[in-house]
């Protein structure tokens, strides 16, 4: 058993509270990935659980076990870092050997041998294994520093940012090898990432944190599709979300004036279970309706041509709404276009507290 528990964690650096009040449960062999902004205490997070940072408050379990008073060895965790921290002028394999030779482990020379050619084997790295690492290129220092943490055969994974220091190609690549390296160890992963499609992709679960507090927990559709809040619906998701203030008014949504109004299903309506007055109305791109002979119209503004698919900019008044439609539709900046909302995907958060009302 590799599971993680987090209860009421919090831990200050003077007086700056890094992490407040934190409880998750990170069940076995699962890929957890903590997502937020730079500051919201992901890596005090991982830290904290490594036991490299002692906590002010909360308890930190281990396979069922409370580890607050053990340290960093006895935890039994491997933490793979955004910078490498290899032994450069030692080759890869005495970088993937080195955390084997403490005396603390009692690993003979035979078993050395046979987990790092088996690590090698899995991370493709077996050709390099006798290169010095500072004369490795930064996908593969990755891959050694990967594979230094799987050579001891940890209970549990943590992973700070490893990948944000490669370029975008290799980070895909790398994306899907360490999805599928966790699910063939059938290991336990942390993962801390500022990058959504990075949790997205890789996350079963994914915990979003902002200012140390822990917003959301969720599979990636559920953050995506039923954000608990408008801050939730901002971060995650390429475009952003579009949100506007708007005006529940019986069974209509006005959302400025009467150019952009509209009448909402009985299904809508009661998921709001009667909800009427002031509003934030958020709509994702992908589910705007473009080129329509009935609906509200509106001016384009720019077009973004990603390939697979467009990204379209429509400007009513002041306002921007932004749609995704095939790349196969012509738009042409400047003209009118009328769109339709697909009203059973409207999301409709309280103004103030940014709360999602359903």
């Amino acid at each position: 058993m590799a599971q993680v528990t987090l209860e009421n964690l919090t831990k200050k650096f003077k007086n700056v509270t890094a992490v407040r009040d934190l409880s998750i449960d990170i069940q076995d062999r699962e890929f957890f990935v903590l997502l937020g902004p730079t500051g919201a205490g992901k890596t005090t997070t991982l830290r904290c659980i490594a036991g490299l940072e002692k906590a002010e408050g909360g308890t930190i379990k281990i396979a069922g076990q409370n580890v607050n008073d053990w340290g960093p060895a006895e935890r039994d965790v491997a933490i793979v870092f955004q910078y490498y921290s290899l032994y450069p002028h030692y080759t890869v394999k005495q970088n993937l050997e080195f955390p084997l030779k403490s005396k603390i482990r009692k690993i003979t020379p035979q078993e050395i041998k046979q987990r790092v050619t088996k690590v090698a084997k899995t991370l493709q790295i077996h050709h390099l294994m006798d290169r010095k690492t500072d004369k490795l290129s930064g996908g593969e220092m990755q891959r050694v520093a990967i594979g230094r943490a799987i050579v001891r055969e940890p209970r549990i994974f943590l992973m700070d940012e490893p990948l944000s220091n490669l370029d975008a190609k290799l980070r895909e690549v790398l994306r899907a090898e360490l999805k599928g390296l966790q699910m063939n160890l059938g290991a336990t992963f942390l993962y801390v990432t500022h990058d959504q499609v990075e949790a997205m992709t890789m996350g079963e679960r994914i915990g979003l944190l902002n200012k140390g507090r822990l917003i959301q927990v969720g599979t990636p559709y559920e953050i995506y599709n039923n954000p608990i809040n408008t801050y939730v619906a901002e971060f995650v998701g390429t475009p952003a979300i579009n949100l506007f203030d708007g005006l529940i008014q019986e069974s209509r949504v006005v959302i400025i004036k009467d150019e952009f109004a509209f009448e909402l299903d009985q299904s809508t309506l009661n998921r709001l279970n009667g909800f009427s007055g002031a509003i934030k109305i958020g709509i994702r791109s992908e589910d705007i309706e473009l080129a329509v002979e009935k609906g509200t119209e509106g001016r384009i503004y720019g077009i973004e041509d990603m390939g697979m698919g467009k990204i379209v900019t429509i400007k009513i008044n002041d306002h921007l709404l932004r749609a995704t439609v095939d790349a196969k539709y012509h738009f042409e900046i400047d003209t009118n276009v009328h769109f339709q909302l697909n009203t059973e995907k409207l999301h409709f958060f309280n103004k103030d507290s940014g709360k999602n009302l359903i």
